[in-house]
């Protein structure tokens, strides 16, 4: 059973934060300006420092170069997001699943369920999948055939496994997901589209999470991958071959398109698109709403698009953009066109 309050110290023991002040309970977890005596804050973001005075909170993590003039009970982390992360864990209860396979529930003859996996009603298990020791299939689930959903895995609900997917340990899969469809492949032929066979798969490393709504198309001969400790947002397009490196993160809505290849520790922004057949090496950060047209072989931050403005001196802006070719020209030793 989950303990419901924690001493500061003892969470400063567990976590290896440095305590500050008075020794008090926490029953939960809430923001400065929101927090109750009960519950420990924190302050991360420099933005909400003005907060720290007003708060109620009866614990604080935050930096100690944030701590002076605070006299309330502190908890001084490096990070202190991270360490607000861990410790609101503790008071995120799950509901128990109980194993077994629910009677509303189909699994074909040929798949394999280990008995401590729990799998939920109106939830379809197709042919030679199998579902690993204390994982959950939530209710809805549609598993097709040569699925492997690996061991404390979740798929919360509705997620669709359509074909030859492989989740290694411990993933999640929020409601509405759909791992394994068909990537777009086609061929034009004599005036008319065919399509062309996608016959690989996806593969899924161990503690990744993929959000809401989100797509990842199967390969067309070898996976599609996401190594270790992928984070997805919601409503995200993978597209088809398409290799992301372990650690990276991606916000919502972003997409990238097929046999692109993303490093790893690399975070793109929502809404960023990153075209097919290129490569982004490792620790490169992508801001939100940017186009990727290229290679990326250098670590930092890239970004494209233009900063919004008034629509008056968006107009403005927008006839000037057509003069810049002739403006370049005329820099570069006369107008050329007159020439």
């Amino acid at each position: 059973m989950m303990a419901t309050s924690f001493l500061a110290s003892a969470l400063a023991e567990r976590f290896g934060l440095v305590l500050r002040g008075e020794d008090r309970p926490v029953h939960g977890v809430g923001t400065l300006a929101d927090a109750t005596a009960a519950q420990l804050g924190f302050l991360a973001n420099p933005r909400y420092r003005t907060q720290l005075a007003q708060t109620r909170a009866g614990v604080v993590v935050l930096r100690e170069a944030d701590a002076a003039g605070f006299d309330g009970t502190a908890l001084l982390a490096r990070d202190p997001y991270v360490a607000y992360a861990k410790i609101a864990a503790l008071f995120d209860a799950k509901p128990e699943r109980a194993p077994g396979v629910h009677p509303a529930a189909w699994v074909d003859p040929a798949a394999h369920v280990d008995p401590t996996a729990h799998v939920g009603p109106h939830a379809s298990i197709g042919a030679r999948s199998r579902i690993g020791a204390h994982a959950v299939v939530g209710p809805g689930c549609v598993i097709g055939d040569d699925c492997t959903v690996g061991e404390g895995c979740e798929l919360v609900a509705r997620v669709t496994l359509v074909t030859r997917v492989r989740l290694g340990q411990r993933v999640l899969v929020h409601p509405g997901a759909v791992l394994g469809a068909d990537g777009f492949g086609i061929a034009m032929d004599a005036g008319h589209w065919i399509k062309v066979p996608q016959l690989g798969g996806v593969t899924v490393g161990d503690d990744c999470e993929i959000g809401a709504n989100t797509t990842i198309d199967r390969g067309a001969l070898e996976d599609t991958v996401l190594e270790a400790d992928v984070r997805l947002d919601n409503q995200i397009q993978i597209g088809h071959n398409v290799w992301i490196g372990a650690h990276t993160a991606m916000a919502g809505c972003s997409a990238v398109a097929g046999s692109a290849r993303i490093g790893r520790h690399c975070l793109v922004g929502g809404g960023a698109g990153i075209l097919g057949h290129l490569e982004v090496c490792d620790r490169v950060v992508i801001t939100a709403m940017s186009l990727v047209t290229h290679s990326i072989r250098e670590p930092g931050e890239y970004s494209s698009g233009t900063p919004l403005m008034d629509n008056r001196s968006w107009r403005k802006s927008a006839a000037r953009f057509k003069q810049l070719d002739r403006i370049a020209r005329h820099g570069a030793g006369g107008d050329k066109d007159n020439a």
